[in-house]
């Protein structure tokens, strides 16, 4: 039954469903969606929270799939592999990966190989006949490398041109570290197989000008990039906020006398056509919490008498690839310990609106390296922008090394795992001791007819969810006559169990709120021993 709701308060007026606001007002993201559409909620930072007593946000690592490694560097093209995306056709059944597999010593030759699968764990490599290795077509190539390094591919749906479907952009050096071709270049393809390639480079590199201080703009004489220029590593994805194609990509730092080409960090470069991209921008770099890297000597040099070579220093941010999810940007970053370790594991960032980015979770890395020489991934792993969302979980391919980065470039062995999660649970807000609250900013519910649903674990402990005025007031209702508390805490039914769809249920009443006055509302979950990780508003 609807209860007729009575308030205390003053009228209150009718305002439209904005979430959040996103930071910065960028004025070419697209309009909030409809505030009658379903949302969902995410509770990876504090953008629809208001205030949240006695609780803390605790990040969910990613989970090995037992089926590991997927595929492992065990063809005679395939000396060392790396870098990888993928594409799920959900109404194909089709998996489509591409993965680069070092061609040679030099860490800059490298081709792209392809695979397929049909549930996305047991992969083959097709024989496509397209290119020769040691005299032989028989293997499973879609690109020679010559000198290149990376393959980031997106699929496009969108493109009229079927040739143009899939994209992949790559950095190359057609001669070598020479600024006058090394840079970005793209490719197209109807199917991801069969690629051409564009012949133009469309963004300068930054190589060159290490141990140096940075360039005249008119220095005729230096063989560098630009400063924070895009760099050998680069990682394509679709924002369809701003309508445009994002590459996030390597870039170099200066030291801390302005020396160049110091650390890694991750700059970022948009385009509406894949031709055309604009001035790479700084997105993310090493801070003092990443430690200031003048200490040690790195274990790739310890070896080499003299000083140790400037890339080399401390904790640098190899690679960021960017993807959405939920109006949520997450960036996996390659945080390379060049120094101390060797190892390079995937830490979490978010953002808001793709350009200021927070690290939230630094203690502890979304997906870790193993440790262990002797497995794959127990060195190095590379993430990419292309995680594959099906019903219940997401999964996050990705390429790894068993050794330590680049200095053991080709210990055996390397291949291409899968990491998984529950659907929506990249972190989760939970009690600091036995119970919490969090208190959402007002939302216009009543444009909500299907009521709501938690993903949250409650195994061991509850939640209930009330409902309260924007201004933070209890509601009653007229309920068979009588003014009873309605959406309250107290007649919440409460939610035990672990589900990604817990259905928030109250007595004495259905579920949906369209008997509230038109305003805005606040939502608020009581915690106990239980962590939520998203609300879904249908």
């Amino acid at each position: 039954m609807k209860p007729t709701l009575t308030l205390s308060r003053a009228a209150v007026l009718a305002a439209a469903t904005v979430l959040a606001p996103l930071p910065g007002g960028a004025p070419q993201l697209r309009a909030q969606p409809a505030e009658n559409e379903p949302r969902t909620i995410l509770l990876v930072d504090d953008a629809a929270v208001l205030y949240r007593p006695g609780t803390k946000r605790v990040l969910r690592p990613l989970t090995r799939h037992p089926a590991n490694p997927l595929l492992l560097d065990d063809q005679p093209w395939e000396m060392t592999i790396a870098y990888c995306s993928v594409h799920h056709d959900r109404e194909g059944g089709r998996y489509q990966l591409w993965y680069q597999a070092l061609a040679s010593l030099s860490p800059e030759a490298t081709n792209v190989c392809y695979a397929e699968s049909k549930d996305g764990l047991h992969w083959h490599r097709p024989t496509l006949g397209l290119f020769p290795f040691k005299e032989s077509t028989a293997n499973n190539i879609v690109l020679l490398g010559g000198e290149s390094y990376g393959a980031s591919v997106v699929f496009d749906p969108r493109d009229p041109d079927p040739s143009r479907r899939y994209k992949m952009a790559r950095f190359e050096l057609p001669h070598g570290y020479d600024p006058k071709s090394a840079g970005l270049y793209v490719m197209f393809s109807p199917d991801g197989i069969h690629w051409r390639r564009h012949p133009e480079r469309l963004l300068l590199g930054s190589f060159g000008g290490a141990g140096e201080p940075p360039p005249f703009r008119d220095d005729a004489s230096y063989k560098g990039g630009m400063p924070l220029g895009l760099s050998d590593v680069v990682d394509v994805s679709y924002d369809p906020r701003l309508n445009k194609f994002v590459i996030f990509c390597k870039t170099w730092t200066d030291s801390p006398d302005g020396i160049a080409i110091w650390k890694r960090a991750v700059a970022r470069t948009e385009s509406s056509d894949f031709l055309h991209w604009s001035r790479p921008q700084l997105m993310l770099a090493p801070d003092e919490f990443d430690g200031p890297g003048l200490e040690n000597r790195s274990p790739i040099q310890r070896g080499v008498k003299g000083q140790v070579h400037p890339g080399r220093r401390g904790i640098q941010i190899h690679g960021g690839p960017m993807f959405i999810r939920h109006g949520v940007y997450f960036s996996l970053l390659q945080m390379l310990d060049g120094e101390t370790t060797g190892e390079m594991p995937i830490e979490l960032a978010i953002s808001r609106d793709g350009l200021d980015w927070s690290r939230p979770f630094r203690r502890e890395p979304f997906l870790d390296v193993t440790h262990s020489r002797d497995k794959f991934d127990g060195g190095s792993i590379w993430s990419n922008a292309t995680p594959v969302v099906l019903d219940d979980e997401i999964r996050f391919y990705y390429g790894a090394y068993s050794g330590l980065w680049k200095g053991e470039l080709i210990r055996k062995p390397t291949g291409i795992g899968l990491a998984t999660m529950p659907l929506d649970r990249f972190a989760g807000i939970t009690p600091i001791d036995q119970i919490g609250q969090i208190t959402l900013k007002p939302l216009n519910l009543r444009s909500f007819t299907r009521g709501i649903t938690l993903n949250a674990d409650a195994s061991q402990g509850s939640i209930r969810v009330e409902v309260l005025t924007k201004d933070g007031y209890r509601l009653k209702g007229d309920v068979k006559g009588a003014s009873t508390p309605i959406y309250a805490k107290e007649s919440c039914i409460p939610i035990r169990g672990d589900s990604l769809r817990h259905q928030v249920r109250w007595k004495n009443f259905n579920m949906s709120f369209e008997g509230l006055p038109p305003s805005e509302y606040q939502l608020r979950l009581h915690l106990e021993r239980a962590t939520v990780y998203a609300i879904n508003i249908k």
